[in-house]
């Protein structure tokens, strides 16, 4: 038995998302520079895949920091209560800065994320997310570059898991319910 036997469906397949990944880039590079020399702040652990594409079609230097982010633990649902699980290694102050996230659901994690990083005082400070899911929003989060807007599923794959698994689907999916429960 595969991983692969576990999935529904395909929301997002693999050249689909390769496409929009290298776009989502172009549209990067026309606002940063060389001398910006931004700071991308990837959010572990589901962004990561999602970062290692998008930085390889950056145009200009630029750093990478991570942080993890914990609002699900094991579930489907987002359980509401956002900690910082891994802080920055480095200053943002005077910084622009550009946070790569895998998901924007509720918004709650990523206005938490955003009040948290305004007070380190960056000279910009935006949002680059693969997925949306504004049919859960509860908190609207100004996003800078959307990859794609999802419905209200729970999705797996390229970085998105279920308590852990599936993160190597070169895919966004959804799990058969059997498997979720």
């Amino acid at each position: 038995m595969s991983l692969y036997d576990d999935v529904a469906k395909v929301l997002i397949p693999e050249d689909v998302l390769q496409a929009r990944v290298r776009s989502l880039a172009e549209e990067i590079n026309h606002l940063y520079r060389d001398d910006d020399f931004p700071l991308l702040i990837c959010i572990l652990k589901g962004a990561f895949v999602f970062l290692a594409d998008l930085t390889r079609h950056l145009t200009f230097r630029h750093e990478v920091d991570f942080m993890v982010i914990s609002s699900y633990g094991s579930g489907t649902v987002s359980s509401g209560v956002v900690r910082i699980l891994l802080d920055l290694e480095r200053s943002i102050e005077g910084r622009h800065v550009l946070i790569v996230e895998d998901i924007i659901d509720t918004g709650r994690t990523m206005d938490y994320i955003t009040r948290n990083l305004r007070t380190r005082h960056p000279t910009s400070l935006r949002i680059c997310t693969l997925l949306s899911k504004p049919s859960r929003r509860e908190i609207d989060v100004p996003l800078d570059f959307v990859g794609f807007e999802v419905p209200d599923e729970f999705v797996v794959g390229y970085g998105l898991d279920f308590a852990e698994a599936y993160r190597n689907l070169p895919f966004i999916g959804v799990l058969k319910p059997e498997v979720v429960r």
